[in-house]
């Protein structure tokens, strides 16, 4: 059984940017499929930087840094716009609405970690 070094306070959180990232990179690869890719280029843009920035939380919270609590602030903002963007297509994209779930659950996960009411 694997034991976690991260501090305790941010688990829920990082399990919830890990997520996040990966529906993110998930949703990004499945509309570079899609047969108007043009029409998903700010949800693939979005996907992309969300991830990035959720991976990048995970470390800060993981290595306990001080400056965690700033990263997941925007990630939190971060997360929103991909989760907007995403529902517009989730009617006909199911790898878009797993993605905007997934994104909300991360949002809220971020202002919870801050002692934000989410």
């Amino acid at each position: 059984m694997a034991t976690t070094l991260a501090p305790q306070q941010y688990q829920a959180c990082i399990e919830a940017c890990q997520d996040c990232a990966v529906s993110c990179d998930a949703c990004a690869n499945a509309c570079l499929h899609e047969q108007d890719v043009q029409m998903m280029a700010r949800c693939i843009e979005l996907d992309r930087d969300c991830a990035k920035l959720c991976y990048t939380a995970v470390s800060f919270m993981a290595s306990g840094s001080g400056f965690a609590q700033q990263v997941c602030e925007l990630c939190a903002q971060i997360c929103e716009a991909c989760a907007e963007e995403c529902e517009k297509h989730a009617d006909h994209m199911d790898h878009c609405r797993q993605c905007a779930e997934a994104c909300r659950r991360c949002a809220e996960a971020c202002r919870a970690m801050m002692g934000m009411s989410a």
